[in-house]
């Protein structure tokens, strides 16, 4: 049987299961860890949005379902919101755990619309799109952004949601 030759979606789902790893370190961990973990969440899956956002999705506009993708951005943006947050913040503070929780089952979610049977990932390999070409430039990309990304992460550029008009306030109750 001839050795199937990794592609782009190999490489996606490489990350979604390093990440799903690091969040259940996370879960377990002690405070001194929680900081450096949740920052190096962060950094996978600010490097990971920026590649599927910039080479992988574009690839597949016109071939794939418009909603799978529109439904991505909205899920990467719900995702970035939090981790801008979590940047800003450190262990300890107000909801640190809860909102690196929440951002693991957004996660969780983004990966099952992909990876699950008839989603985005089987409609890519529906569509013929070269997923083998595809992950030379995503790896190419996502060294280079991991490289830059380690000196410092960049404020998340939201694409699918506005400007939110919301007040920050104290939880009700506390």
């Amino acid at each position: 049987m001839a050795k199937k030759t990794p592609d782009a979606i190999a490489l996606l789902v490489g990350d979604h299961r390093k990440v799903a790893g690091l969040f259940k370190k996370f879960e377990k961990a002690r405070a001194p860890q929680k900081g450096k973990l949740a920052r190096e969440i962060c950094l996978e899956l600010s490097v990971h949005t920026m590649i599927e956002e910039t080479i992988f999705y574009p690839a597949l506009n016109g071939k794939v379902e418009d909603d799978l993708l529109d439904e991505s951005h909205v899920e990467h943006d719900s995702a970035k919101v939090i981790i801008a947050d979590i940047l800003a913040n450190r262990p300890g503070s107000g909801f640190y755990d809860a909102k690196v929780k929440v951002l693991s089952e957004i996660i969780k979610h983004h990966v099952k619309e992909e990876e699950q049977r008839g989603g985005l990932f089987t409609q890519a390999r529906k569509a013929k799109v070269d997923l083998v070409a595809l992950r030379e430039r995503m790896e190419a990309s996502k060294e280079e952004l991991a490289a830059k990304y380690k000196r410092s992460i960049p404020t998340p550029t939201v694409r699918a949601l506005r400007k939110p008009r919301v007040k920050a306030g104290k939880p009700v109750g506390r």
